[in-house]
């Protein structure tokens, strides 16, 4: 027995990771800042003073890699590292100026970019396939090698 690639959700999962990626890329070209660079600034943003381990898990990002991310954010003059004052090995991250205006004029860049991902759907399937796909990771969540703080447990509702 043969199973056909386009009955398996995971091709399709996979497929439209990629095109979400195309799309933010497009929309957000003359901002020079990947899907997550702009994840890491959002939260750092909303929560500012969290420390790397914390951020790569609200993003869902994997802990041995975010310093990279950060490093290239740093670099640039959006964030800052901070010691903590009272464990030096840990460090907190603050968004800066600069940072806070990228976020502000990318804004609806990125807010093209996911009305686009969303334009096949008719308007009323949206918010039905946004809630499916809130489901679908959170319940997955634990599967990920890199298993992210879930709204709720941040003491957040998921936007709708």
């Amino acid at each position: 027995m043969s199973v056909e690639i386009d009955n398996l959700p995971g091709y399709h999962i996979r497929r439209l990771q990629q095109i979400a990626v195309a799309v933010f890329m497009e929309e957000t070209h003359g901002f020079g800042i990947t899907p997550v660079q702009y994840a890491a600034l959002q939260a750092v943003g909303r929560e500012p003073r969290i420390d790397q381990r914390t951020l790569a898990r609200t993003i869902g990002f994997d802990t041995s890699t975010i310093g990279s991310v950060i490093d290239r954010l740093e670099s640039r003059g959006l964030m800052q590292r901070n010691a903590h004052p009272e464990d030096r090995r840990v460090r907190l991250l603050t968004i800066t100026p600069d940072g806070q205006q990228l976020l502000d004029e990318v804004e609806p860049s990125v807010m093209r970019a996911q009305e686009r991902m969303l334009q096949p759907l008719a308007p009323e399937q949206r918010p039905v396939f946004m809630d499916m796909l809130h489901t679908l990771v959170r319940g997955n969540n634990a599967l990920s090698r890199a298993p992210s703080l879930i709204a709720e447990e941040r003491g957040q509702r998921p936007a709708r």
